[in-house]
């Protein structure tokens, strides 16, 4: 298990950065609290608009909150989640006893969250959205990791992510052990089938690229395995290997022998997963990591102190 970070908002190591994740607690809030509002500076004024917690919790009553493991999975966004409570109970005690990356249990708490109640259930669905989604994504890309252990092969996912989440949910696929070779339109550049129309030849499009973007990589997207020795001879970084069966993709990674590195995508299922990966293509991309990852079920336990706080009770999605 990954040791805990004694400051659970601590984003060291996650590529996330402070400005990113801040914007991000922001709109989720202002999402589930204003309906699109500016979420006023001040975290009572910014509490006040949960209409039901307000008239039901007195101002002044504190309570501890545990975000607990409905089901089996591996957790990702942990920091992010204890940023949203600490946005509106920013004197709020955090105690983490997980952390991205682990694999849990159902029943596990992962983040212990003690300040006002009021606060901490207007702050609540948006933490859960948010480590329940990047959780999701963490323990799918799991689930692939596994199934290409000992091959080689790695892991990657795409640019099919949710509007406005690509960080977040990129992050989480690196928890789950996956990586990312390509975080936008700006890193690498993929040659396409309408690149090569436009520019007239693989070779054309290629020497294109490296005129314009010298220091960028090349990948190109391929068929056939004609296509992938055409895209190498020009001088392609990568090949992207669409829609090919493990068979072609055997005599791909034999015709192409090492000068390129190879990508295998396209119908991709973990049933098939081992059987593309011992090809010896280097990489699989898996669009469904982030477009198609159920979320990781969590809920918030709180327990309420003080007069007429009797009662715990579970909060459920």
């Amino acid at each position: 298990m990954v040791t805990a970070a004694a400051d659970p908002r601590d984003l060291t190591g996650t590529g996330l950065s402070e400005q990113w994740v801040a914007e991000l607690v922001e709109r989720t809030l202002v999402e589930d609290l204003t309906g699109g509002a500016p979420l006023p500076s001040a975290p009572d004024l910014a509490v006040a608009h949960d209409v039901t917690s307000a008239a039901t919790v007195p101002a002044a009553q504190l309570g501890t909150a545990d975000l607990v493991a409905r089901a089996d999975g591996v957790v990702a966004g942990l920091p992010v989640a204890a940023r949203v409570f600490t946005r509106l109970a920013p004197g709020a005690t955090l105690t983490a006893s997980a952390a991205d990356g682990d694999r849990v249990v159902r029943g596990d708490v992962l983040l212990t969250v003690r300040g006002p109640v009021r606060a901490l259930l207007a702050a609540e669905r948006s933490a859960l959205n948010v480590a329940s989604r990047a959780s999701g994504i963490a323990t799918l890309t799991r689930r692939w990791v596994d199934a290409v252990a000992g091959t080689g092969a790695v892991v990657l996912d795409t640019r099919k992510t949710t509007p406005g989440l690509r960080p977040l949910e990129k992050y989480a696929v690196r928890c789950g052990g996956g990586s990312n070779k390509r975080m936008g339109l700006y890193d690498v550049a993929m040659v396409k089938d309408n690149h090569v129309a436009a520019a007239g030849s693989v070779a054309a499009a290629i020497a294109a690229v490296r005129e314009r973007a010298p220091r960028v990589a090349v990948q190109v997207e391929v068929d056939v395995p004609g296509q992938a020795v055409e895209a190498v001879e020009a001088g392609a970084d990568f090949l992207l290997c669409d829609n090919m069966p493990p068979e072609v993709l055997r005599e791909v990674v034999a015709l192409v022998g090492g000068r390129a590195e190879l990508e295998a995508t396209g119908g991709l299922t973990l049933e098939v997963a081992r059987a593309v990966a011992e090809t010896g293509v280097d990489y699989l991309s898996v669009g469904g990591l982030t477009h198609s990852a159920p979320i990781l079920d969590l809920a918030l336990d709180l327990r309420a102190e003080g007069a007429g706080s009797a009662l715990s009770w579970s909060s459920r999605p």
